[in-house]
């Protein structure tokens, strides 16, 4: 499952208030925990993200405090009491066994000592698997029983579709677009390597003015600082989404990857969308009209601005073929 499908997979189950405990099992550093924090927002639950692997028994237990003669389990305070949300029980399986005991009783009961998980909180938690080189334990078959189980791959659309909105910059993106097999690449022999994660962090260096290789090793880094040594030739992006280039569409394609996307992150109206879509549908083969396209229809959702792309692309008469052809694609998106 891509991150893209994940989020409305979550969103269904807390729509139809299946409270099923779900284990969602993935590789570092793809956004697991930013997925879930996205769904609890998106739906205006609380979220409360405890890492088991941090915690000792006694935490989740609570601690025994004697009253009248008898053994009584006061919770921990950071467990909820009320209201609805999301209990989210990350690094699971990085958890010694014992630890994961007393997880298993919190899924399966809806309880630990004397805590009781409140009606509207949903139990989900998230782990990588032994492929993934990470240090994690076996997780025993009566606590995987208890789940429901969701894998999770890293995917390039998901992750530009996120960035467009998140406004990551169009270096990354036509980078891992003309490369995206470097979108996640675990290196067991290096702390750093590429992944969604730290292609973020890449792309925050890069707006301090600081090199990206801290974050995603020195190959990717070598690759990206390269590339982005294309943007000195591209066309003059202003000018095509102002509607007054002329210029012709780049030949190699490292430069189309960057100038599709460097015209899809600066179209900020859907006037400059109609003009870098009318550019490109002159200049450019059906592919990449219909990769700008996708994302661009996409991103003037998000912006509520795409009525109005609409509008402007059946009134334009360089676009009438456009429009026809592209009638599925306008509607869908």
């Amino acid at each position: 499952m891509t991150p893209q499908e994940l989020t409305p997979y979550l969103s269904r189950l807390v729509e139809q208030r299946l409270q099923l405990s779900l284990m969602l099992w993935g590789p570092p550093g793809i956004g697991k925990s930013s997925i879930v924090a996205d769904v609890a927002k998106q739906h205006e639950l609380q979220l409360v993200d405890l890492r088991l692997s941090q915690l000792a028994p006694t935490d989740l237990r609570g601690l025994p405090v004697a009253d009248n003669g008898v053994s009584r389990w006061f919770p921990p305070e950071f467990l909820p009491t009320s209201g609805q949300g999301i209990l989210f029980l990350d690094e699971i399986n990085m958890a010694p066994p014992a630890m994961q005991g007393i997880a298993q009783q919190l899924i399966l009961d809806r309880r630990v000592g004397s805590y009781r998980v409140p009606e509207g909180w949903f139990i989900w938690a998230a782990g990588n698997r032994k492929s993934d080189r990470a240090a994690v334990f076996e997780m025993p078959s009566a606590l995987a029983n208890r789940f429901i189980h969701l894998d999770l791959v890293p995917d390039f659309d998901s992750f530009k579709a996120w960035g467009l909105v998140a406004g990551l910059s169009e270096q990354v993106l036509a980078f891992l677009a003309f490369r995206p097999t470097l979108l996640h690449q675990i290196d067991a022999q290096r702390p750093n390597w590429p992944s969604p994660r730290s292609w973020v962090m890449a792309h925050q260096l890069r707006v301090a003015g600081l090199a990206v290789e801290p974050a995603v090793g020195a190959g990717a880094a070598g690759e990206f600082d390269a590339f982005c040594t294309v943007y000195d030739k591209l066309p003059d992006l202003e000018s095509i989404l102002a509607g007054k280039s002329k210029a012709v569409f780049p030949a190699e394609a490292s430069s189309r990857y960057a100038t599709v996307l460097g015209l899809i992150v600066r179209a900020d109206t859907a006037a400059q969308g109609v003009n870098g879509l009318a550019w490109l549908v002159k200049q450019a083969g059906p592919e990449w009209v219909q990769f700008f396209a996708t994302d661009l229809f996409r991103l003037m959702r998000e912006k509520g601005q795409f009525g109005d792309l609409a509008r402007q692309i059946s009134a334009n008469t360089e676009l009438k073929d456009f429009a026809r052809n592209m009638r599925d694609l306008i509607f869908s998106a």
